[in-house]
């Protein structure tokens, strides 16, 4: 078998799929937990506020690919910043995402 090459049009952005296809497993991926707390015994309205939108779910997919390449080292902030400004670069579409996160990072779960 032949191994695959992906062109890779912003260098450090891993495009595997459609903005429309990480949208259908984002939503596929929330929906499951979702499913899980509710099943779980939690109260819906203490915890579907906190979940991230399936945009922002999706761009916390891009930036795990993203720490993954990197051999799984955990970013500084500024390296963060760097990251969800190259998946705004790669995906137009999630600009207003990104950087609505951008403008919380001090705050999200995953940056501490």
């Amino acid at each position: 078998m032949s191994e695959e090459r992906r062109e890779i049009p912003h260098p450090g952005v891993l495009r595997r799929a459609s903005l429309e296809v990480l949208r259908a497993e984002a939503h596929d991926e929330l929906s499951t937990v979702v499913w899980e707390r509710l099943h779980g015994g939690e109260d819906p309205w203490a915890f579907m506020e906190v979940l991230p939108t399936i945009d922002e779910f999706v761009v916390l997919g891009l930036r795990s690919e993203l720490i993954a390449a990197d051999n799984g080292r955990r970013p500084s902030a500024d390296v963060d910043r760097r990251m969800l400004r190259q998946i705004a670069l790669a995906y137009p579409q999630l600009s207003e995402t990104v950087w609505s996160m951008l403008g919380r990072l001090d705050r999200l779960r995953w940056s501490a």
